[in-house]
């Protein structure tokens, strides 16, 4: 059982982040902020798939404006992301953002900082502190001969110490490496230090597949340690696919559970139907139903009947055929060609 570590909670607008709450999916779209149709698009699949809170990219004061007729056309919580120019900030702010996120490494001086909080707070608009391992304020590089955790760490809490001094505490702080023992060392040490919540992911960690592993080894982790209280898992592809491994992980930790789990096993050579496509394809159809049940597919005598009796529905493959299990008690045999439509037909009457 996780015990999770008790934060601060700030509002993204609708959505509370910390304070105990859900743990919230995030994502960041990939269009050209400026491009408002394609952008909207985006963000309506990405509620689709189960997101919570948007980020989007505000490079220009283009992208300031278009923010703000995005915000007209969907219904996630929208973040925006400020680099450089401490200005972008306070357009996207009066432009509607629920929040906006700042990189210490490269805001400037002090006073910007000071001038995007005032505004931040007469908006009631929560601030994340954002630190990237790739830019890290050049003191600390120059301090400790690189990016360490000790220095992210350190840049994060100079910059909440300054918003705190202007009687600001709608903060939400993340110290992000795409080095994964470097980051959750940084994440434990802000953790012992400050009770804002926390955001956690592992910044450019990949492709899918690589990306997807690294940051389950890191995010993992720190969640088994009670740490994180927003997350997201950032991969070099469709963010949609970001949202999907995101709510698998808070699944696999029993952290979160929305819709259908779908457990198969392996396949060895006692296999003796195409499991491989059956699973699939249950996985997808599972996708349909919002039911808090587990499905198992198996592929044959070993472990099959059992694992699936522990599920709510199972299939327990034969040669060339299956059983259907339903609570524990085989429904029926049926041929291998058979079994995703009598378990779809499951689905569909299904009373719980």
């Amino acid at each position: 059982m996780i015990t999770r570590e008790q934060t601060n909670k700030v509002m993204v607008g609708s959505v509370p982040i910390g304070g105990g709450s859900p743990i919230a999916v995030q994502s960041m779209t990939n269009t050209q902020t400026q491009d408002v149709t394609s952008t909207v698009t985006q963000i309506l699949s990405l509620e689709e798939a189960g997101c919570e809170i948007i980020r989007l990219a505000v490079p220009d004061q283009e992208a300031a404006v278009s923010f703000g007729e995005i915000k007209k056309q969907v219904h996630l919580p929208m973040v925006a992301d400020i680099h450089f120019d401490w200005r972008l900030a306070l357009a996207a702010i009066e432009a509607g953002a629920d929040a906006i996120r700042i990189n210490p490494g490269n805001i400037g001086e002090d006073e910007r900082l000071i001038k995007v909080v005032r505004k931040a707070k007469e908006y009631r608009v929560p601030i994340r502190v954002g630190v990237n391992s790739g830019s890290l304020e050049k003191r600390y590089l120059k301090r400790d001969g690189g990016v360490t955790a000790q220095g992210l760490a350190q840049s994060a809490l100079d910059k909440v110490a300054l918003i705190e001094q202007m009687d600001f505490d709608q903060i939400v702080v993340s110290v992000k490496s795409t080095d994964v023992p470097m980051c959750i060392r940084a994440h434990e040490m802000i953790a012992q230090t400050c009770a804002y919540p926390l955001h956690i992911g592992i910044t450019e960690a990949g492709t899918p597949f690589r990306g997807t592993v690294k940051s389950a080894a890191g995010l993992g982790i720190l969640l088994w340690e009670g740490l994180g209280d927003t997350l997201r898992i950032s991969l070099t592809g469709d963010p949609v696919q970001e949202v999907k491994a995101a709510k698998l992980l808070l699944e696999a930790l029993d952290l979160r559970r929305q819709g259908i789990e779908v457990v198969s096993c392996p396949t060895c050579g006692r296999t003796q139907i195409d499991l491989i496509t059956l699973a699939q394809q249950v996985e997808t159809l599972a996708a349909g139903y919002d039911y808090p049940i587990k499905i198992a597919v198996m592929g044959c005598v070993v472990n099959g009947p059992g694992e699936a009796k522990e599920a709510d529905l199972g299939i327990a493959g034969g040669r060339g055929e299956g059983l259907l299990i339903k609570k524990g008690e085989i429904v029926k045999k049926l041929p291998e060609g058979e079994l995703l439509a009598a378990l779809k037909d499951e689905l569909d009457h299904w009373e719980g």
